[in-house]
């Protein structure tokens, strides 16, 4: 079996470990669609989101190794830190990990997922690190896609039949309380920001919320007030859901160490 890695906790490398599997995870969770989406036209296209997603965990995962094994004699590639990390190594936000569900619970969670990565993406452009500027603005036209998609149908949804009104407000009041922490700064961001690295996760919170109640004010929809409770995905303290999908991702790896197609 492979053995684990474990990065070291420096500022720089986690800012981009929560971004690079935040994108992971929830591309995993969108590839258990394919072959289950409602109509044939949706099993494609979240496949298709699936797959932009990983392409911009690829990218992120690759520089997050490249700073991680600065001034040493290695580094980490794409693939060990995306496989070979124990369950608290991992700073994905917390809704991410969150099972599945119905189709009204994805396409909200994708649309306040992609609502995130598109300010961040904006604001990464500006990044003083030599990769993230690139990596940043092919992102963004992936997530201005990803962002339409899904208020499209979230107006859909909320604007249909009794039925569908009925998830989305289902699925808006499972979600809801893992907002906070898409905003919860903390000291990675502040030495993220400090360097120029990246913005602080407070400084998307007015341009998040103006977006989603654009979108909700089209149907009537509205994020209820925010409570005490505050998940801790990027603090690498998960729900159960999160161990259940990287025993799926990591079998292969650590089974077959090495092993190639």
């Amino acid at each position: 079996m492979n053995a684990s890695i474990q990065p070291e906790h420096r500022a720089d490398v986690e800012y981009l470990l929560r971004l690079g599997d935040t994108t992971l995870i929830l591309g995993q969770r969108l590839g258990e669609w394919c072959g289950h989406a409602p109509i044939l036209e949706e099993d494609i296209a979240l496949a298709n989101v699936a797959l932009d997603l990983i392409g911009q965990t690829r990218a992120v995962l690759t520089r997050a190794g490249e700073l991680e094994g600065q001034g040493k004699a290695r580094s980490f590639s794409e693939d060990q830190l995306a496989f070979l990390r124990e369950e608290r190594d991992y700073r994905n936000l917390t809704m991410v990990e969150l099972p599945r569900g119905d189709f009204a619970f994805t396409v909200l969670r994708n649309l306040f997922i992609a609502t995130w990565l598109k300010l961040l993406w904006e604001r990464l452009q500006d990044s003083a690190d030599a990769e993230l500027p690139g990596i940043a603005a092919k992102a963004l036209k992936e997530a201005r896609y990803h962002q339409q998609h899904a208020a499209d149908w979230v107006v859909r949804l909320a604007d249909g039949t009794d039925e569908s009104r009925a998830r989305i407000d289902a699925a808006l009041a499972d979600l809801a309380r893992f907002v906070p922490e898409l905003f919860a700064a903390d000291a990675v961001d502040a030495a993220a920001e400090a360097a120029k690295l990246g913005p602080s996760r407070a400084a998307l919170r007015e341009a998040w919320d103006a977006e989603i109640a654009a979108v909700f004010g089209e149907c009537g929809l509205a994020l209820p007030a925010p409570g005490k409770f505050l998940s801790t995905g990027t603090q690498g303290v998960h729900t159960e859901h999160l161990g259940r999908i990287l025993a799926e991702m990591q079998y292969l790896q650590r089974a077959y160490p090495g092993g190639v197609w």
